[in-house]
């Protein structure tokens, strides 16, 4: 600073808080700035979407299968192959368009002031961006969750910019996912959806979460042949209970069957919502 010139205030000194020493006033900044966005919105309660930012729509995919046809002389048959696993694969993007839409017209439909069961996502492409796009298209708002990450993130236009939000910290982001959800659908994914989805099961597996959330393995043949189940109970990894923390659903109406009578089981029978109206009265 040079001579006779004014002092800043800390908290308009971007370059302290960009600075290592205020890491925890950015840590913290990311979980009170959503806070009051959603309290702002008026926003009571989530169902996550977890999957691939890998897996196109049928369209996208039948475009790659085309233009692979055309290039198979030059470049073989793995630009052919890809493009028929991506179409092969495109069938959870559909899925996931579906029950985004069926599940916000359900709960667009509920008797509640508040905004119930909104569909939020990782705000980026592929089931990201199917899920979103589902809530679209029944006329209704959904959340992104977005990650600052070298390659492949990006916010989908199926986002509510009101609802839009940029995470620097991956653990914050994953507080945001689970404080407000009710219920979490997993698609196929990778490294990504793999770690949100053992994260979810480890919390509600030692009680660190407590109150009532439904977790779907959507794609059961999927799922099975990337993760034995039964391997880890036959070695002691886990309990046969611990198996009872999730379930699978291979189609769009068994994992919207599921999820919304759980949800009305839990959160929505007449006496869940007395005891709830009850408790925020005093």
């Amino acid at each position: 600073m040079k001579k006779n010139e004014k002092a800043v205030k800390a908290y308009t000194d971007m370059d302290f808080l960009n600075s290592k020493d205020a890491r925890t006033i950015r840590i913290l900044s990311e979980f009170l700035q959503p806070k009051a966005r959603f309290d702002k919105n008026k926003i009571i309660d989530t169902v996550v979407f977890f999957g691939s930012a890998r897996i196109v729509s049928r369209r996208d995919a039948l475009k790659m299968l085309n233009e692979a046809k055309k290039d198979k002389s030059k470049t073989g048959n793995a630009k052919f192959e890809k493009a028929l696993k991506a179409l092969e694969m495109a069938q959870y993007y559909e899925d996931s368009v579906e029950l985004g839409r069926r599940l916000t017209e359900w709960s667009m439909a509920l008797p509640t002031t508040g905004k119930r069961f909104m569909i939020c996502s990782g705000g980026g492409p592929g089931i990201m961006e199917a899920a979103n796009k589902g809530a679209y298209l029944a006329g209704g708002h959904s959340i992104g969750l977005n990650i600052s990450i070298p390659f492949e993130q990006f916010v989908n236009k199926y986002v509510d910019p009101n609802l839009t939000f940029e995470f620097h910290y991956f653990f914050m982001r994953k507080l945001w996912f689970m404080y407000l959800a009710k219920a979490l659908v997993a698609f196929p994914g990778g490294f990504g959806t793999l770690d949100e989805m053992m994260e979810v099961l480890t919390l509600v597996q030692t009680k660190k979460v407590t109150k009532p959330i439904k977790v779907v393995l959507f794609g059961e043949s999927y799922w099975r042949e990337v993760l034995n189940f039964d391997a880890l109970l036959e070695h002691g990894m886990i309990s046969k209970g611990d198996l009872k923390l999730f379930e699978f659903a291979s189609s769009v109406d068994d994992a919207f069957n599921k999820i919304t009578s759980y949800l009305q089981k839990h959160y929505l029978a007449p006496q869940k919502v007395k005891a709830a109206a009850k408790k925020k009265m005093k």
